[in-house]
């Protein structure tokens, strides 16, 4: 494992992997931990914020480039920070289950499954994890 590759890589893409692995793990705690605490509160604001970020920086992310310098992840971003909104409006409202489901929605869909295509051979984090 080297990082080099992504340590070469042009700053938006270095900050949406790192972003996006620190939120990957701090995402892993809170749903581990216990729910409504001040801490899973805190964690939870923290990661809102890191994965705002991570769909933002999407947008300066033209690798894939199949529509005019955008690609079908530049829609996964605009479906996260919708999710996220979504799940923000529902924990305000008193509704857990829906908050739930859309902050586990978020994780699983930007972070897990989509995570897991940045590990297809030719992509950066593919050279980072199996060399290249």
């Amino acid at each position: 494992m080297s990082f080099a590759p992504l340590l070469a890589a042009p700053p938006a893409i270095q900050l949406h992997a790192w972003i996006a692995m620190a939120a990957f793990f701090l995402g892993l705690i809170v749903l581990l931990r216990p729910k409504g605490t001040t801490i899973h509160k805190a964690m939870g604001r923290i990661w809102v914020a890191m994965m705002v970020v991570v769909a933002i920086s999407a947008f300066w992310i033209h690798e894939l480039n199949q529509f005019m310098g955008f690609s079908w992840i530049h829609l996964l971003s605009i479906l996260v920070l919708y999710t996220l909104t979504r799940a923000i409006i529902h924990i305000r409202r008193g509704n857990v289950q829906a908050h739930r489901y859309n902050m586990l929605s978020a994780y699983l869909g930007a972070l897990v499954i989509a995570g897991a295509f940045t590990f297809l051979p030719g992509r950066i984090m593919h050279q980072v994890v199996f060399g290249g």
